[in-house]
């Protein structure tokens, strides 16, 4: 099993090349479980770890971070050794505090910037973030005072790098143009949705992105489940719902290709989706969020797996995609 390390983008904080997703901490996975997840992850030679001020939804917003800050409490160079990366936007509500201002808004605003920054400092127990994303774009608020804020955690030591989450191309692009007028160094990532069955951010997204020598952080690569063997799980009876049925019956015949591929390859059907993530130059780590020990195992057995070219072409064909990046894709 093998995890390589690489630069976030152009930038010199070298990372692994899979992330370590904690939005099922204290949720789905008890705190004792996500204690033993995060320690196998630095022993396997994962040293990026992503999390955010809202996850813990279960109990309360934040909880998934108090959860990492006990962790790293326990001392042994576990800070040190971890590449930390949260998130701001939401609304974060907590028991034991009265209301916040603006507290049901999604917003940047220099205000919500500076506040989350040190309620997720506190409960991480640690003095600085080294990435601090922004969840996703603000229309509404300008960039002079959203770049002003994250300018002012930087110069305190608070916060090292600064990315975006969920942003279109042209949002990327502003923001870094933004930025670059105020001579700071901009986006150093994009954390977007992105996996076989949805690879709409090839048309503008990546390539911005590539423009602006930022990293690519894939979240959800196993697209919520269906690219984990979801056929063999619903026929199975392993798991059923609503939603998942819908889903299942809407593209069963893409997904028994996929996974009669799969068998063909010698490969479960999760390991070969973040292996075909991996083999894309652009990204730099897939976020994975193991509930147990063994996906996590599974994931970082997916490190290991060579695609080889006709492999790639037969996922192309199963999961076509856009057509490229824009304009080409739909233009001359």
């Amino acid at each position: 099993m093998t995890v390589q390390h690489k630069r976030l983008g152009k930038h010199g904080v070298v990372v692994s090349n899979l992330c370590l997703g904690t939005m099922n901490f204290g949720w789905h996975t008890s705190e004792e479980d996500s204690f033993k997840i995060m320690d196998r992850a630095l022993e396997v030679g994962i040293n990026f770890f992503d999390t955010a001020d809202v996850y813990g939804w279960a109990s309360e917003h934040g909880s998934t971070e108090e959860i990492i800050g006990r962790w790293f409490a326990q001392g042994g160079g576990r800070r040190d050794a971890v590449v930390l990366a949260t998130k701001v936007y939401n609304p974060v509500t907590r028991k034991a505090n009265l209301a916040e201002v603006n507290s049901d808004g999604r917003s940047l605003s220099a205000y919500k910037i500076r506040k989350h920054a040190e309620g997720s400092l506190q409960r991480l127990q640690t003095e600085w973030i080294d990435l601090y994303q922004m969840h996703h774009v603000d229309h509404d608020c300008p960039w002079d005072e959203t770049w002003q804020a994250f300018d002012a955690l930087v110069k305190q030591g608070k916060v090292v790098y600064v990315g975006s989450s969920n942003f279109a191309g042209w949002d990327i692009a502003t923001a870094n143009q933004e930025a670059s007028k105020r001579g700071l160094m901009g986006l150093v990532s994009e954390q977007s949705i992105y996996h076989l069955d949805n690879r709409m951010v090839e048309l503008e997204v990546i390539p911005a992105g590539r423009h602006y020598g930022m990293g690519l952080i894939p979240w959800s690569p196993l697209g919520g489940g269906l690219l984990g063997g979801a056929l063999e799980k619903y026929n199975t009876g392993r798991r059923k719902g609503d939603d998942f049925t819908k889903e299942v019956e809407a593209k069963r015949d893409q997904l028994e290709k996929y996974e009669n591929l799969c068998k063909e390859i010698g490969h479960p059907p999760g390991e070969v989706a973040l292996a075909w993530l991996l083999h894309n130059p652009v990204v730099t780590a897939p976020i994975i969020g193991p509930r147990t020990l063994e996906q996590l195992e599974s994931a970082v057995r997916a490190a290991s797996i060579e695609l080889d070219a006709e492999t790639l072409k037969k996922l192309d064909e199963i999961f076509p995609g856009p057509g490229g990046e824009a304009p080409m894709a739909y233009a001359w």
